[in-house]
């Protein structure tokens, strides 16, 4: 049996593999994408889960990226509004830290370095006296206010491999790719599924490399190559507690070491608080937080904070190796965010691109110019695309998230006001495909807890990847931090049948 042939090769389901599967395939190439575990399994679902500009990285000179990622952030919130929205920042100035005139001059740069079109401006706040200063200490008296967004990270992912899917590219999740090698023709690789062990021998005319922390093991060991630029691996790390306030604001904390940490409003009932940035020297896998990182993001919130927190106070907490591109800089902070796609070649043809570094709001403009810089070995591409494709689910009138779960409440008056807006966040348009024909929460099958019913669960088996329990609880959802131990395990029951049923 010959081996099936594709245009592209992409290693790796992150954010960015996703992004460059969907543009290329939109470009009219033949893809397939390998992700050795789950899509977003690692680095892109730790994220702080914010589409932003990076106010912090103009301290570093960082404009080309700063003004890239904001028009990014308006362009994303018009492409994903059900999972993508607005979310108003306040900036406490902290006597003996960064002087207000820093501060203020950084937002009007923030403000002015892309032309706003949906998110209000930055503004001066007295906090004093006022709901936004509350729940902070009594000497933070003063700051200021700005826009950025919020995303679900994961599900930006899976939204981008649905898109990729629909327009004829085959991702293959749990699948490694073992081995590759340029013959006279092609790149020839040996992909595993490493659930049933099977393998398969695959040709492609070109690879991308979108392997994250892996980048440098995958070129070297994987495909045979030298890499011609390091990775800086940086682990960062989340925590969350009980929410500390209320209100929608989210809070960006000054800390004395010069860095910077976020409490966000958090599945309703939570705050999430990060990130840290510690040099990562081990395996680039799965990683946990320490004892040090718990402590200092607690200690972060107890400076500014009225409501202390502890260790103890810790609901849950998640980590991922970010695979920088590795600038020389000395302070782990300070590394550029930025992305670096180094494309080598053999004689001019089969070309393998490699992504160095990188964030999750620029990923689609990441994926642009990496298709970009592949088009010259296969003349005759599409033009790019995405600046105003859609992603699935994103394509409700005027972009409208509020209406459209009026509406849903309207067509499905059965569901819960709670489960209807969590569906709509999630599903959008897509939530009429999820729901089917039911008339009653009885015709959606068994109730796991939480609003989430056996539709639900076989929808996200069918259309989106979802394997086990994990897959559902944490990265399709968040439903693990609200769903009893009973609901978690019947699910894990139920996804048990199912695989074995397939």
């Amino acid at each position: 049996m010959s081996a099936r042939e594709y245009d592209l090769l992409v290693i790796g389901g992150g954010i960015n593999g996703a992004g460059i599967a969907r543009d290329a395939a939109g470009r009219g190439l033949g893809v397939l994408l390998c992700e050795k575990g789950d899509l977003s399994e690692f680095t892109s679902s730790a994220s702080t889960k914010l589409i932003h500009g990076g106010l912090r990285y103009l301290e570093h000179y960082e404009f080309r990226l700063v003004r890239e990622a904001l028009a990014e952030r308006e362009r994303l919130l018009r492409l994903a509004p059900h999972i993508i929205w607005p979310l108003r920042f306040v900036l406490p100035h902290d006597e003996g830290l960064r002087p207000a005139w820093m501060l203020r001059l950084g937002l009007f740069l923030y403000d002015h370095l892309a032309r706003l079109q949906t998110l209000p401006g930055s503004a001066s706040l007295r906090l004093q006296g006022t709901d936004l200063g509350a729940p902070l200490q009594p000497r933070l008296t003063r700051g200021f206010a700005y826009s950025d967004c919020w995303v679900e990270d994961s599900r930006l992912v899976v939204l981008n491999a649905m898109d990729a899917r629909e327009r004829g590219a085959e991702i293959r999740t749990r699948t490694a790719v073992e081995s590759a090698h340029r013959d006279e023709t092609s790149w020839v690789a040996t992909i595993r599924d490493v659930v049933s062990g099977r393998r398969e021998t695959i040709r492609a005319g070109m690879v991308v490399n979108a392997a994250g922390p892996w980048v440098s093991e995958t070129l070297g060991r994987t495909l045979g190559l030298a890499s011609r630029a390091t990775v800086r691996l940086v682990k960062g790390s989340h925590i969350v507690v009980k929410r500390l306030y209320d209100g929608a604001q989210a809070y960006i904390l000054q800390q004395p070491d010069g860095r910077i940490v976020f409490a966000i409003p958090y599945e309703r009932d939570f705050t999430l608080i990060g990130t840290t940035d510690v040099p990562h020297g081990g395996e680039p896998g799965p990683v946990r937080i320490s004892e040090d990182e718990t402590r200092y993001l607690c200690d972060c919130i107890n400076r500014s904070f009225r409501a202390r927190v502890g260790p103890n106070d810790v609901v849950w907490s998640f980590s991922g190796v970010r695979p920088l591109f590795d600038d020389a800089a000395t302070n782990v902070s300070s590394v550029t965010r930025d992305y670096v796609l180094d494309v080598s070649n053999r004689d001019g043809r089969l070309p393998v691109l490699s992504v160095y570094g990188g964030k999750i709001t620029t990923y689609r403009r990441l994926a642009e110019h990496a298709i970009d810089k592949l088009a010259p070995y296969r003349p005759g591409l599409k033009p790019a695309w995405t600046a105003t494709g859609i992603l699935p689910g994103g394509d409700m009138p005027n972009a409208d998230i509020t209406r459209f779960v009026g509406d849903l409440m309207a067509r499905r008056p059965f569901l819960p006001p709670m489960m209807a807006r969590r569906l709509a966040r999630a599903y959008g348009t897509r939530t009429d495909e999820l729901l089917g024909t039911a008339r009653t929460l009885a015709d959606l099958g068994t109730d796991f807890g939480e609003g989430l019913t056996a539709a639900e669960v076989d929808y996200l088996i069918d259309r989106e990847w979802a394997r086990s329990a994990q897959d559902i609880l944490w990265r399709r959802s968040k439903l693990g931090l609200h769903l009893s131990p009973e609901g978690q395990a019947r699910l894990e029951d139920y996804m048990t049948g199912k695989a074995s049923a397939a």
